[in-house]
């Protein structure tokens, strides 16, 4: 942490920085990064700007903080399919269902990260993190393609693309008030990715 912002967290908050960081992503989301201010956070809140400096040093520090939370759990998810015992095939079945997890339980910092289009140094580099989280997700996909376990008549990048966009469009549509699980969405997504459609 830098020497100011460390400053900058002393003092009497008006909200804990849980609830800043929630506050800026919803309006990062709905009204733009770029659009957004420190005093359109503060209003949000109903404090003043100088209770939102008091956890973060700049708008900035929350989009980056924003994003690292979508990119953390992503990575994590994606280290411990690797990592776990059996096949390629069950890790990335483990992976997909896991990612859809993660999704929902982040959904605002995950449609923020999907969002970015490299407008800053901080975008930058969660791209590269993506990129980074993707290319492991398209070895995975040739690994299984290569156990003989999926088709290997496709392009890994190209299936391991179509396979995760499916599970990041849930950002659109899925509520987790609604009346479909996330357990269900994630067996529903698995299911389509790895048996089709077709009746057994």
């Amino acid at each position: 942490m830098t020497e100011p912002a460390a400053r900058a967290r002393r003092g009497r908050p008006g909200h804990d920085q849980a609830a800043v960081l929630a506050a800026a992503i919803e309006l990062f989301n709905r009204k733009g990064f770029q659009a957004t201010s420190i005093g359109d956070i503060a209003e949000s809140l109903h404090v003043t700007k100088s209770a939102i400096y008091h956890h973060v040093a700049s708008k900035e520090q929350l989009l980056a903080e924003a994003l690292d939370e979508a990119l953390v759990e992503l990575e994590a998810t994606v280290a411990a399919a690797v990592a776990a015992d059996g096949s390629a095939y069950d890790q990335l079945r483990g992976v997909v269902r896991r990612s859809v997890e993660v999704l929902v339980e982040h959904q605002p910092a995950v449609t923020l990260l999907l969002r970015v289009h490299g407008n800053s140094d901080t975008e930058r580099a969660a791209q590269r993190r993506r990129r980074a989280i993707d290319a492991q997700l398209a070895a995975l996909v040739r690994q299984a393609a290569q156990e003989g376990a999926l088709r290997g008549d496709l392009d890994p990048d190209l299936v391991s693309r179509l396979l995760f966009g499916m599970v990041n469009s849930l950002v659109e549509w899925y509520r987790p008030s609604g009346p479909v699980s996330t357990e269900e969405v994630a067996t529903a997504v698995a299911a389509l990715s790895f048996e089709g459609l077709a009746a057994p």
